[in-house]
């Protein structure tokens, strides 16, 4: 998840450890955990865009998840996410989930995806277009390709 030259991308990370809650009864991550860990980088990416008011109105609306390798209890891992695309009413969010060395792992890529969400203020009952402030920031940390946003 590495940003462009031209402009750097922004993107968040946390830190956490696998905590016992988040183990199924095989003793490794249970799936629900990925989204738990997403979420809660989602919520520093826009903290540090300083848009509290995405979260009140951007239920999720699809969430891609791809699992390829297991996380273990106490194991740390370290969750990014990015704005990938943004339109005129949706959100597309893409994760990665990276395990730390542990004794039952080597560490690496265990889950990357996608989240997108849609703009559905309150008293709505569909989507609607973004406030011209969150589109904007969003839309500002979209790497650009041949000068068109991906």
């Amino acid at each position: 998840m590495e940003g462009s030259e031209a402009q750097p991308e922004m993107q968040a990370s946390i830190d956490r450890a696998v905590e016992w809650v988040d183990t199924d009864a095989s003793g490794h991550q249970h799936n629900s955990a990925i989204m738990r860990w997403v979420e809660a980088a989602e919520a520093e990416l826009f903290r540090n865009l300083a848009l509290p008011e995405y979260f009140p109105s951007a239920p999720r609306v699809q969430q891609v998840v791809n699992y390829t390798a297991k996380l273990w209890f106490g194991q740390r891992v370290t969750t990014t996410v990015k704005i990938q695309k943004v339109g005129r009413t949706s959100m597309t969010l893409a994760f990665e989930v990276h395990g730390h060395a542990h004794p039952n792992s080597p560490g690496g890529l265990a889950a990357h995806g996608t989240l997108t969400t849609a703009h559905v203020p309150a008293g709505s009952a569909s989507a609607q277009p973004w406030p011209e402030r969150i589109r904007q920031a969003a839309a500002a940390t979209v790497p650009k390709i041949g000068g068109s946003e991906r």
